[in-house]
């Protein structure tokens, strides 16, 4: 299968050269809602009204997105009803992230570094190590975003993500945001989209909403 949009998102994220992530707290949220948005486009996810079930067990072939699916399935099974896109991003956004950088690795699209900061504190980077998948996904985005060529599913599930983290600068070093916001925020809304596409889109979105804010509430307070 091609990079998920949890890679896609950590791809981001990760500086190509010394490997450190950038917006980290806000990209892990989001890296944990691509995985959710991913197993909820390939049907095996329903993902409705705030809250996510399981609506088909069979494997997707890919590592990342199999394991994540096995521990949502696991963890659905012990409530008494559908729990809430938040509670599952809560719960996982860190590990997810760390399977993330892991299959990014195993890919050979990353390597891993160990360096001391401050010469004493021992820390894993993740330079990029094959740089061709990130360049098309900028592509990609900048053909939709700033040139206006139409989003597949994928792509445009990728792009509410970004708006709702307010990854803006993640994904447009270069570009002001608000210059990039109101066409993302249109492409978020998703009204091109069938219904079940469109409905994942909008409950992963708000449930990233929901989230980004309660940390930087969390932060502040």
């Amino acid at each position: 299968m091609s990079v998920t949009l949890g890679e896609e998102i950590m791809l981001l994220s990760l500086d190509d050269e010394s490997g450190a992530a950038k917006d980290r707290e806000a990209a892990g949220w989001a890296v944990a809602g691509g995985i959710v948005l991913e197993l909820a486009l390939a049907g095996r996810l329903a993902v409705a009204e705030g809250r996510l079930e399981v609506a088909d067990r069979t494997p997707t072939g890919t590592g990342l997105l199999d394991e994540r699916l096995g521990l949502i399935d696991a963890w659905a099974a012990k409530k008494s009803r559908a729990p809430k896109v938040t509670d599952w991003l809560t719960k996982d956004h860190g590990r997810a992230v760390g399977a993330t950088i892991e299959s990014l690795r195993a890919r050979g699209l990353v390597s891993e570094e160990q360096r001391k900061v401050l010469g004493l504190f021992p820390v894993r980077r993740y330079p990029e190590a094959d740089g061709a998948p990130e360049r098309e996904l900028r592509e990609r985005l900048a053909s939709v975003v700033l040139r206006g060529a139409d989003p597949d599913d994928r792509t445009a599930g990728l792009i509410a993500l970004i708006h709702a983290a307010k990854l803006h600068r993640l994904a447009f070093p270069e570009v002001p945001a608000r210059e990039v916001t109101p066409r993302m925020e249109k492409i978020a809304d998703g009204r091109w989209a069938g219904d079940e596409v469109r409905t994942a889109i909008r409950t992963m979105q708000a449930a990233m909403v929901a989230v980004t804010v309660l940390t930087t509430v969390t932060v502040i307070g």
